[in-house]
Protein backbone atom coordinates (compact mmCIF):
# COMPACT_ATOMS: atom_id res chain seq x y z
CA UNK A 1 0.00 0.00 0.00
CA UNK A 2 1.17 3.53 -0.81
CA UNK A 3 0.04 6.87 0.61
CA UNK A 4 -1.85 7.44 -2.66
CA UNK A 5 -4.07 4.48 -1.80
CA UNK A 6 -5.27 6.34 1.33
CA UNK A 7 -7.05 8.98 -0.77
CA UNK A 8 -5.09 11.88 0.63
CA UNK A 9 -5.15 15.32 -0.98
CA UNK A 10 -2.48 16.16 -3.54
CA UNK A 11 -1.04 18.84 -1.26
CA UNK A 12 -0.47 16.25 1.46
CA UNK A 13 0.97 13.68 -0.95
CA UNK A 14 3.40 16.30 -2.22
CA UNK A 15 4.56 17.05 1.34
CA UNK A 16 4.91 13.33 2.12
CA UNK A 17 6.95 12.77 -1.04
CA UNK A 18 9.20 15.69 -0.15
CA UNK A 19 9.97 13.96 3.16
CA UNK A 20 10.99 10.84 1.28
CA UNK A 21 8.18 8.58 2.50
CA UNK A 22 6.40 6.22 0.11
CA UNK A 23 4.60 3.64 2.24
CA UNK A 24 2.51 4.28 5.36
CA UNK A 25 3.33 2.52 8.62
CA UNK A 26 0.79 0.08 10.13
CA UNK A 27 -0.70 2.72 12.45
CA UNK A 28 -1.01 5.15 9.55
CA UNK A 29 -2.70 2.54 7.32
CA UNK A 30 -5.28 1.86 10.01
CA UNK A 31 -5.79 5.31 11.54
CA UNK A 32 -5.91 7.56 8.48
CA UNK A 33 -9.05 6.03 6.84
CA UNK A 34 -10.89 5.98 10.18
CA UNK A 35 -10.12 9.64 10.85
CA UNK A 36 -10.96 10.69 7.28
CA UNK A 37 -14.39 9.09 7.72
CA UNK A 38 -15.00 11.37 10.70
CA UNK A 39 -15.02 8.65 13.34
CA UNK A 40 -13.73 8.99 16.88
CA UNK A 41 -10.64 6.88 17.45
CA UNK A 42 -8.96 5.08 20.34
CA UNK A 43 -5.50 4.08 19.16
CA UNK A 44 -2.92 2.01 20.99
CA UNK A 45 0.46 2.67 19.45
CA UNK A 46 3.99 2.68 20.74
CA UNK A 47 6.48 5.45 20.11
CA UNK A 48 8.37 5.30 16.84
CA UNK A 49 5.47 3.87 14.85
CA UNK A 50 4.60 7.02 12.90
CA UNK A 51 1.49 7.86 14.90
CA UNK A 52 2.09 11.63 14.76
CA UNK A 53 1.73 11.64 10.99
CA UNK A 54 -1.07 9.12 11.48
CA UNK A 55 -3.29 11.83 12.94
CA UNK A 56 -1.66 14.96 11.46
CA UNK A 57 -2.30 14.02 7.82
CA UNK A 58 -6.02 13.20 8.11
CA UNK A 59 -6.55 16.11 10.49
CA UNK A 60 -5.22 18.53 7.86
CA UNK A 61 -7.41 16.94 5.20
CA UNK A 62 -10.53 17.02 7.38
CA UNK A 63 -10.03 20.74 8.04
CA UNK A 64 -9.42 21.42 4.34
CA UNK A 65 -12.65 19.65 3.39
CA UNK A 66 -14.75 21.09 6.21
CA UNK A 67 -17.30 23.75 5.33
CA UNK A 68 -17.36 25.17 8.85
CA UNK A 69 -16.15 28.72 9.40
CA UNK A 70 -14.24 29.43 12.60
CA UNK A 71 -13.67 33.18 12.06
CA UNK A 72 -10.22 33.11 13.65
CA UNK A 73 -11.03 30.60 16.40
CA UNK A 74 -9.08 27.38 16.88
CA UNK A 75 -10.41 24.57 14.66
CA UNK A 76 -8.18 21.70 15.80
CA UNK A 77 -6.69 21.28 19.28
CA UNK A 78 -3.86 18.82 19.97
CA UNK A 79 -2.92 18.28 23.62
CA UNK A 80 0.47 16.82 24.53
CA UNK A 81 1.99 16.11 27.96
CA UNK A 82 5.41 17.72 27.46
CA UNK A 83 7.00 20.66 25.74
CA UNK A 84 9.23 18.44 23.61
CA UNK A 85 6.34 16.38 22.30
CA UNK A 86 4.28 19.50 21.60
CA UNK A 87 7.18 20.95 19.60
CA UNK A 88 7.56 17.67 17.68
CA UNK A 89 3.87 17.61 16.76
CA UNK A 90 4.03 21.27 15.77
CA UNK A 91 6.88 20.48 13.38
CA UNK A 92 4.85 17.62 11.88
CA UNK A 93 1.89 19.95 11.29
CA UNK A 94 4.20 22.51 9.67
CA UNK A 95 5.92 19.98 7.42
CA UNK A 96 2.82 18.14 6.19
CA UNK A 97 0.73 21.29 5.93
CA UNK A 98 3.33 23.37 4.09
CA UNK A 99 1.32 23.41 0.84
CA UNK A 100 -1.91 24.33 2.62
CA UNK A 101 -3.02 27.66 4.04
CA UNK A 102 -3.52 26.70 7.68
CA UNK A 103 -2.01 28.65 10.54
CA UNK A 104 -0.68 26.61 13.43
CA UNK A 105 0.89 27.48 16.76
CA UNK A 106 2.61 25.60 19.58
CA UNK A 107 2.20 26.87 23.14
CA UNK A 108 3.87 25.55 26.26
CA UNK A 109 5.41 26.85 29.44
CA UNK A 110 8.99 27.71 30.25
CA UNK A 111 8.96 30.58 27.75
CA UNK A 112 7.34 34.00 27.67
CA UNK A 113 3.59 33.98 27.21
CA UNK A 114 3.45 37.34 25.40
CA UNK A 115 4.60 36.17 21.93
CA UNK A 116 2.07 33.34 22.22
CA UNK A 117 -0.69 35.83 22.99
CA UNK A 118 0.23 37.91 19.94
CA UNK A 119 0.22 34.82 17.70
CA UNK A 120 -3.15 33.66 19.02
CA UNK A 121 -4.65 37.09 18.46
CA UNK A 122 -3.64 36.90 14.78
CA UNK A 123 -5.75 33.75 14.49
CA UNK A 124 -4.73 30.09 14.64
CA UNK A 125 -6.41 27.13 12.91
CA UNK A 126 -4.44 24.36 14.60
CA UNK A 127 -3.24 24.72 18.18
CA UNK A 128 -0.77 22.31 19.80
CA UNK A 129 -0.50 22.84 23.55
CA UNK A 130 0.46 21.48 26.93
CA UNK A 131 -2.57 21.54 29.25
CA UNK A 132 -1.15 23.91 31.87
CA UNK A 133 -0.14 26.69 29.49
CA UNK A 134 -3.38 26.30 27.54
CA UNK A 135 -5.37 26.95 30.72
CA UNK A 136 -3.17 30.00 31.38
CA UNK A 137 -4.33 31.38 28.04
CA UNK A 138 -7.92 30.44 28.82
CA UNK A 139 -7.73 32.38 32.10
CA UNK A 140 -6.40 35.40 30.23
CA UNK A 141 -9.06 35.01 27.54
CA UNK A 142 -6.46 34.93 24.78
CA UNK A 143 -7.71 31.73 23.14
CA UNK A 144 -11.14 30.75 21.76
CA UNK A 145 -11.91 27.01 21.92
CA UNK A 146 -15.63 27.28 21.15
CA UNK A 147 -15.20 26.28 17.47
CA UNK A 148 -12.90 23.26 17.84
CA UNK A 149 -13.82 20.60 15.25
CA UNK A 150 -11.13 18.03 16.11
CA UNK A 151 -9.55 17.21 19.47
CA UNK A 152 -6.43 15.04 19.74
CA UNK A 153 -5.07 13.70 23.02
CA UNK A 154 -1.59 12.38 22.33
CA UNK A 155 0.32 10.21 24.83
CA UNK A 156 -2.86 10.13 26.90
CA UNK A 157 -1.42 7.58 29.33
CA UNK A 158 1.45 9.91 30.16
CA UNK A 159 -0.92 12.86 30.61
CA UNK A 160 -2.79 10.87 33.24
CA UNK A 161 0.47 9.79 34.89
CA UNK A 162 1.51 13.45 35.13
CA UNK A 163 -1.73 14.47 36.81
CA UNK A 164 -3.36 16.31 33.91
CA UNK A 165 -6.77 14.69 34.25
CA UNK A 166 -8.31 17.71 36.01
CA UNK A 167 -6.78 20.10 33.46
CA UNK A 168 -8.09 17.93 30.63
CA UNK A 169 -11.59 17.99 32.10
CA UNK A 170 -11.43 21.78 32.33
CA UNK A 171 -10.42 21.99 28.67
CA UNK A 172 -13.16 19.56 27.59
CA UNK A 173 -15.78 21.74 29.27
CA UNK A 174 -14.75 24.61 26.97
CA UNK A 175 -15.14 22.65 23.72
CA UNK A 176 -18.27 22.26 21.58
CA UNK A 177 -20.07 18.97 22.11
CA UNK A 178 -20.09 18.15 18.41
CA UNK A 179 -16.50 17.39 17.46
CA UNK A 180 -14.24 14.54 16.41
CA UNK A 181 -12.08 13.04 19.19
CA UNK A 182 -8.83 11.13 18.70
CA UNK A 183 -7.08 9.51 21.66
CA UNK A 184 -3.61 7.97 21.31
CA UNK A 185 -2.00 5.99 24.11
CA UNK A 186 0.90 3.56 24.42
CA UNK A 187 -1.06 1.50 26.95
CA UNK A 188 -4.73 0.85 27.66
CA UNK A 189 -4.91 1.06 31.44
CA UNK A 190 -8.22 1.15 33.29
CA UNK A 191 -7.77 4.93 33.65
CA UNK A 192 -7.37 5.31 29.89
CA UNK A 193 -10.45 3.20 29.22
CA UNK A 194 -12.42 5.31 31.69
CA UNK A 195 -11.25 8.53 30.04
CA UNK A 196 -12.08 7.13 26.59
CA UNK A 197 -15.58 6.05 27.62
CA UNK A 198 -16.44 9.59 28.69
CA UNK A 199 -14.72 11.31 25.77
CA UNK A 200 -15.24 9.20 22.66
CA UNK A 201 -18.50 8.59 20.81
CA UNK A 202 -18.87 5.16 19.18
CA UNK A 203 -15.11 5.05 18.62
CA UNK A 204 -13.19 2.80 16.31
CA UNK A 205 -10.32 1.06 18.09
CA UNK A 206 -6.92 0.04 16.76
CA UNK A 207 -3.94 -1.44 18.57
CA UNK A 208 -0.86 -1.67 16.41
CA UNK A 209 1.45 -3.42 18.86
CA UNK A 210 0.63 -5.81 21.67
CA UNK A 211 0.00 -3.82 24.84
CA UNK A 212 3.29 -3.19 26.63
CA UNK A 213 5.23 -5.07 23.95
CA UNK A 214 8.73 -3.85 23.16
CA UNK A 215 9.49 -2.90 19.58
CA UNK A 216 11.16 -5.43 17.33
CA UNK A 217 14.76 -4.64 16.55
CA UNK A 218 15.69 -3.66 20.12
CA UNK A 219 18.36 -5.88 21.65
CA UNK A 220 18.01 -5.86 25.44
CA UNK A 221 20.70 -6.74 27.95
CA UNK A 222 21.23 -6.46 31.72
CA UNK A 223 24.65 -5.71 33.21
CA UNK A 224 24.56 -6.58 36.95
CA UNK A 225 26.68 -4.12 38.95
CA UNK A 226 26.84 -2.60 42.43
CA UNK A 227 25.06 0.75 42.70
CA UNK A 228 28.23 2.66 43.63
CA UNK A 229 30.03 1.40 40.53
CA UNK A 230 27.33 2.19 37.99
CA UNK A 231 28.73 5.53 36.91
CA UNK A 232 32.19 4.04 36.34
CA UNK A 233 30.75 1.14 34.38
CA UNK A 234 28.77 3.52 32.18
CA UNK A 235 31.89 5.57 31.44
CA UNK A 236 33.78 2.35 30.66
CA UNK A 237 31.14 1.09 28.23
CA UNK A 238 30.89 4.42 26.39
CA UNK A 239 34.66 4.69 25.97
CA UNK A 240 35.33 0.99 25.23
CA UNK A 241 32.91 0.76 22.31
CA UNK A 242 33.13 4.45 21.39
CA UNK A 243 29.39 5.06 21.69
CA UNK A 244 28.48 8.29 19.95
CA UNK A 245 24.83 8.88 20.80
CA UNK A 246 23.54 7.56 24.12
CA UNK A 247 20.25 8.39 25.87
CA UNK A 248 20.56 7.58 29.59
CA UNK A 249 17.65 7.40 32.04
CA UNK A 250 17.75 8.19 35.74
CA UNK A 251 14.92 8.22 38.28
CA UNK A 252 15.48 11.74 39.57
CA UNK A 253 16.44 15.20 38.36
CA UNK A 254 19.31 15.45 40.86
CA UNK A 255 20.55 12.04 39.77
CA UNK A 256 20.52 13.19 36.15
CA UNK A 257 22.57 16.27 37.04
CA UNK A 258 25.12 14.30 39.05
CA UNK A 259 25.59 11.70 36.33
CA UNK A 260 26.02 14.31 33.60
CA UNK A 261 28.64 16.06 35.73
CA UNK A 262 30.51 12.77 36.28
CA UNK A 263 30.56 12.00 32.56
CA UNK A 264 31.87 15.47 31.78
CA UNK A 265 34.73 14.92 34.25
CA UNK A 266 35.47 11.66 32.43
CA UNK A 267 35.87 13.58 29.19
CA UNK A 268 32.49 12.52 27.79
CA UNK A 269 30.36 15.45 26.66
CA UNK A 270 27.00 15.11 28.41
CA UNK A 271 23.99 17.15 29.48
CA UNK A 272 20.95 16.55 31.68
CA UNK A 273 17.39 17.25 30.57
CA UNK A 274 14.50 17.39 33.04
CA UNK A 275 11.63 19.53 34.28
CA UNK A 276 13.81 21.93 36.30
CA UNK A 277 15.80 22.92 33.22
CA UNK A 278 14.71 26.01 31.33
CA UNK A 279 13.10 25.45 27.96
CA UNK A 280 16.03 27.09 26.18
CA UNK A 281 18.49 24.77 27.97
CA UNK A 282 16.40 21.71 27.08
CA UNK A 283 16.10 22.76 23.45
CA UNK A 284 19.86 23.40 23.13
CA UNK A 285 20.81 20.11 24.80
CA UNK A 286 18.49 18.17 22.49
CA UNK A 287 19.79 20.00 19.40
CA UNK A 288 23.42 19.30 20.37
CA UNK A 289 22.56 15.66 20.98
CA UNK A 290 20.81 15.24 17.63
CA UNK A 291 23.66 16.82 15.68
CA UNK A 292 26.24 14.66 17.50
CA UNK A 293 28.24 17.29 19.39
CA UNK A 294 26.71 16.00 22.65
CA UNK A 295 27.49 12.29 23.14
CA UNK A 296 25.22 11.60 26.12
CA UNK A 297 21.82 12.97 27.06
CA UNK A 298 20.77 12.11 30.62
CA UNK A 299 17.01 12.33 31.07
CA UNK A 300 14.20 11.66 33.51
CA UNK A 301 11.20 9.72 32.21
CA UNK A 302 8.86 12.64 31.71
CA UNK A 303 11.47 14.81 30.00
CA UNK A 304 12.03 12.00 27.51
CA UNK A 305 8.48 12.09 26.13
CA UNK A 306 8.54 13.55 22.64
CA UNK A 307 12.27 13.05 22.08
CA UNK A 308 12.13 12.13 18.40
CA UNK A 309 15.65 11.07 17.46
CA UNK A 310 16.13 9.18 14.21
CA UNK A 311 18.05 5.90 14.49
CA UNK A 312 19.09 6.43 18.11
CA UNK A 313 21.52 3.51 18.67
CA UNK A 314 21.74 3.29 22.47
CA UNK A 315 19.39 3.65 25.41
CA UNK A 316 20.77 3.01 28.90
CA UNK A 317 18.70 2.49 32.03
CA UNK A 318 21.18 3.81 34.57
CA UNK A 319 18.44 3.16 37.10
CA UNK A 320 15.44 0.93 36.46
CA UNK A 321 12.05 2.64 36.65
CA UNK A 322 9.70 1.65 39.46
CA UNK A 323 6.78 1.53 37.00
CA UNK A 324 7.31 -1.48 34.69
CA UNK A 325 5.52 0.21 31.75
CA UNK A 326 8.07 3.03 31.90
CA UNK A 327 10.76 0.55 30.90
CA UNK A 328 8.88 -0.10 27.65
CA UNK A 329 8.54 3.64 26.99
CA UNK A 330 12.22 4.23 27.72
CA UNK A 331 13.68 1.61 25.45
CA UNK A 332 11.15 2.56 22.77
CA UNK A 333 13.31 5.62 22.13
CA UNK A 334 15.58 3.31 20.13
CA UNK A 335 14.61 0.79 17.45
CA UNK A 336 12.16 3.31 15.99
CA UNK A 337 10.44 2.90 12.62
CA UNK A 338 12.23 -0.32 11.79
CA UNK A 339 15.76 0.70 12.78
CA UNK A 340 17.95 -1.35 15.13
CA UNK A 341 18.83 -0.35 18.67
CA UNK A 342 20.38 -1.57 21.90
CA UNK A 343 18.83 -1.13 25.37
CA UNK A 344 21.28 -1.64 28.24
CA UNK A 345 20.23 -1.69 31.90
CA UNK A 346 22.70 -1.34 34.77
CA UNK A 347 21.00 -3.23 37.58
CA UNK A 348 22.07 -3.43 41.22
CA UNK A 349 20.80 -5.79 43.92
CA UNK A 350 18.47 -3.06 45.24
CA UNK A 351 16.52 -3.14 41.96
CA UNK A 352 15.81 -6.88 41.82
CA UNK A 353 12.08 -6.37 42.43
CA UNK A 354 11.87 -3.68 39.73
CA UNK A 355 13.56 -6.09 37.30
CA UNK A 356 11.26 -8.93 38.29
CA UNK A 357 8.17 -6.82 37.56
CA UNK A 358 9.57 -5.63 34.22
CA UNK A 359 10.27 -9.19 33.09
CA UNK A 360 6.82 -10.24 34.26
CA UNK A 361 5.31 -7.46 32.13
CA UNK A 362 7.40 -8.45 29.11
CA UNK A 363 6.68 -12.14 29.72
CA UNK A 364 10.37 -12.74 29.01
CA UNK A 365 13.69 -12.84 30.82
CA UNK A 366 16.19 -10.21 29.76
CA UNK A 367 19.71 -11.63 29.08
CA UNK A 368 22.25 -10.86 31.81
CA UNK A 369 25.93 -10.35 31.04
CA UNK A 370 28.61 -9.66 33.64
CA UNK A 371 31.27 -7.13 32.65
CA UNK A 372 34.74 -8.24 33.74
CA UNK A 373 36.01 -6.07 36.56
CA UNK A 374 32.53 -4.81 37.44
CA UNK A 375 30.95 -7.98 38.85
CA UNK A 376 28.68 -7.23 41.82
CA UNK A 377 29.94 -8.01 45.32
CA UNK A 378 27.91 -11.05 46.51
CA UNK A 379 28.22 -9.95 50.15
CA UNK A 380 26.29 -6.69 49.59
CA UNK A 381 22.71 -6.85 50.85
CA UNK A 382 19.78 -5.22 49.08
CA UNK A 383 18.74 -1.88 50.55
CA UNK A 384 15.41 -0.05 50.20
CA UNK A 385 15.16 2.45 47.36
CA UNK A 386 13.55 5.66 48.53
CA UNK A 387 11.46 7.00 45.70
CA UNK A 388 11.59 10.80 45.49
CA UNK A 389 9.50 13.34 43.61
CA UNK A 390 11.75 13.09 40.57
CA UNK A 391 11.08 9.38 40.18
CA UNK A 392 9.20 7.95 37.25
CA UNK A 393 5.72 8.39 38.53
CA UNK A 394 5.88 6.86 42.00
CA UNK A 395 5.03 8.22 45.41
CA UNK A 396 7.94 8.65 47.82
CA UNK A 397 8.17 5.22 49.33
CA UNK A 398 10.35 2.56 50.89
CA UNK A 399 10.90 -0.04 48.13
CA UNK A 400 11.51 -2.84 50.62
CA UNK A 401 7.73 -3.24 50.72
CA UNK A 402 6.10 -5.95 48.56
CA UNK A 403 5.78 -5.10 44.88
CA UNK A 404 2.01 -4.67 45.09
CA UNK A 405 2.60 -1.54 47.18
CA UNK A 406 3.41 0.49 44.06
CA UNK A 407 1.22 -1.11 41.42
CA UNK A 408 -1.19 1.80 41.45
CA UNK A 409 1.51 4.44 41.35
CA UNK A 410 0.98 5.14 37.66
CA UNK A 411 -1.77 7.54 38.63
CA UNK A 412 0.54 9.55 40.88
CA UNK A 413 -0.02 13.28 40.51
CA UNK A 414 3.40 14.53 41.51
CA UNK A 415 6.96 14.21 40.28
CA UNK A 416 8.71 15.79 37.33
CA UNK A 417 5.73 17.48 35.71
CA UNK A 418 6.16 19.83 32.76
CA UNK A 419 2.79 21.42 33.29
CA UNK A 420 3.56 24.13 30.78
CA UNK A 421 3.51 26.98 33.25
Amino acid sequence: MSFKDLNLLSELLRAIEQQGYTQPTPVQRQAIPIILEGNDLLAGSQTGTGKTAGFTLPLLQRLAQSKMSSQGAVRALILAPTRELAAQIGESVRVYGQFMSFRSSVIFGGVSINPQIQELRRGVDILIATPGRLLDHVSQRTVDLSKVEILVLDEADQMLDMGFIHDIKKVLALLPKERQNLLFSATFSNEIKQLASGLLKNPKMIEVARQNATAEGIAQVIHPVDSKRKKNLLSFLIKKDNWKQVLVFTRTKHGANRLAEHLEKEGIRASAIHGNKSQSARTKALADFKEGSMRVLVATDIASRGLDIDQLPYVVNYELPNIPESYVHRIGRTGRAGSKGIAISLVCIDEKEFLRDIERLLKAEIPKIMIAGYEPDPTIKAEPIIMGRGSSGGRPQNRSQPSHSYKGASSYRGGDRSRGR
